[in-house]
C-alpha cells in the first residue's frame, strides 16, 4: 500500500497539463495531500503550498508523489537529485511513469539503504486473461473522447460520486496511473501486453449486481494515432452499456499531434458507437460531458447548450456543473 499524506513532485512541468496526475490526485483526495514540490522553471502550479523535503516531512507526508505525466513517461535525470534526497529524508517514491523507479539503480540503491519503498503503479500484477467476449452480468459505461486528457478521468469519477449520492449502486474503475494513485486500486492498461488488454478490462468490470453500474475510465482517443489502441481495448473489453463523450473545446489540434486536428463529437459518437455494439449490440450514447476549464461562466453554459441541442443528448460540464443529469440519463438505462 502506498501511505498517504503525498508530497506532490511537479518537477519542472512545462504546463499545467504536464502536471495532470498531480492535479487530479489533488482535485480527488485533497486530504491525502500536504503540498507541493517544484523545481527551478516550473510552469505549474495547483495551489497547494510550496513545501521542501524537510518541511513537507514535518507535516506528516510520507510519499512523494512523481505527479508529472510527460511524453513517453520518463523519469527525468534533472529530478533524480530530489528524488534521492526524499528517501533520505525518510520518504517513499511513488510513480506512474514507463519509465519505473525499481529499474533505476542509483534510487533503488538509495531506497534499500534507506529502508525506504518504491512504488510503481504502472507495473501490472494480475497475469490477466485473453478477452472471451463473453456477456456479464451488470451495466458498464465508458468515456470515450475526442482527444488524449480531455476529461475523462474526471468525467467518470464525476459521475460515479453523482451515481452514489442518488443512490445507485456504482463502481469507480481505474484504467490509468492517475485513477490508481486516486483509488488504490485498477489496471494499468497502458502498461499491460497488447493481446491481454482487452482481457484485463474484462477482469476489472466482471459479473456483477444486474443494477451495478462499473464507470469506466476512458483512456487515449480512436483518433489519436499514438494512443487509440487502448480505447479500442476498452471498448470490446469493457463491453459497455453506455459511452458518455468527452471533449475540450479550445484545442487547436491533437494533444502532442501539431498536423492532426481533433474529430467533431459526432464522429467521435458514430465511431465509438458502432465498434462499441460489435461486443454490445444494445450500447447507447448517453451523454456529453464538455471540458470548459479555459472558459468563462457564460460562454461555457453557451457552448454546453449549443452541443446539447445539436446532438440532443445532456452536455455538462461535470467538474463544474456536477453529473447529476449524466447519472440521471444513466438511470433511466
Amino acid at each position: 500500500m502506498i501511505e498517504t499524506p503525498y508530497l506532490l513532485f511537479l518537477g519542472d512541468a512545462p504546463d499545467a497539463l504536464a502536471a495532470k496526475v498531480a492535479q487530479g490526485i489533488k482535485d480527488w483526495r485533497p486530504e491525502n495531500c500536504v503540498g507541493q514540490f517544484r523545481m527551478e522553471g516550473c510552469q505549474a502550479d495547483l495551489g497547494l503550498t510550496d513545501m521542501g523535503l524537510e518541511e513537507a516531512k514535518a507535516a506528516g507526508a510520507k510519499t512523494l508523489v512523481i505527479g508529472v505525466a510527460n511524453r513517453g513517461g520518463k523519469i527525468s535525470q534533472s529530478w533524480k537529485k530530489v528524488l534521492v534526497a526524499a528517501l533520505e529524508e525518510g520518504l517513499d517514491l511513488a510513480s506512474g511513469l514507463h519509465n519505473l523507479l525499481q529499474d533505476e539503480p542509483d534510487l533503488a540503491a538509495v531506497a534499500e539503504a534507506c529502508g525506504r519503498s518504491l512504488h510503481d503503479v504502472r507495473v501490472p500484477e494480475v497475469d490477466y486473461p485473453i478477452a472471451s467476449g463473453e456477456t456479464r452480468t451488470g451495466k458498464r459505461v465508458l468515456a470515450v473522447g475526442t482527444d488524449c486528457s480531455v476529461g475523462k478521468m474526471y468525467t467518470t469519477l464525476a459521475v460515479d460520486k453523482a451515481m452514489r449520492e442518488a443512490g445507485m449502486k456504482s463502481t469507480f474503475r481505474a484504467t490509468g496511473q492517475t485513477g490508481i494513485l486516486i483509488t488504490g486500486d485498477g489496471v494499468p492498461l497502458d502498461a499491460v501486453v497488447a493481446d491481454f488488454m482487452a482481457g484485463s478490462i474484462e477482469w476489472l468490470t466482471p459479473d456483477n449486481d444486474p443494477d451495478h453500474w462499473d464507470v469506466i475510465e476512458g483512456q487515449g482517443s480512436l483518433f489519436h494515432v499514438s494512443f487509440s489502441g487502448v480505447t479500442m481495448a476498452l471498448i470490446h473489453g469493457g463491453q459497455p452499456d453506455a459511452l458518455i463523450l468527452c471533449h475540450e473545446p479550445t484545442r487547436a489540434h491533437m494533444r502532442g499531434l501539431p498536423g492532426y486536428k481533433l474529430p467533431t463529437i459526432e464522429a467521435v459518437r458514430d465511431l465509438s458507437l458502432e465498434l462499441a455494439k460489435v461486443a454490445n449490440p444494445a450500447c447507447q450514447v448517453v451523454g456529453v460531458s464538455i471540458n470548459t476549464q479555459h472558459m468563462g461562466e457564460a460562454e461555457a453554459a453557451e457552448y454546453c447548450a449549443e452541443v446539447e441541442k445539436r446532438l440532443g443528448l445532456p452536455t455538462v460540464d461535470p467538474f463544474r456543473h456536477g453529473a447529476a443529469r449524466l447519472a440521471e440519463a444513466l438511470a433511466a438505462l
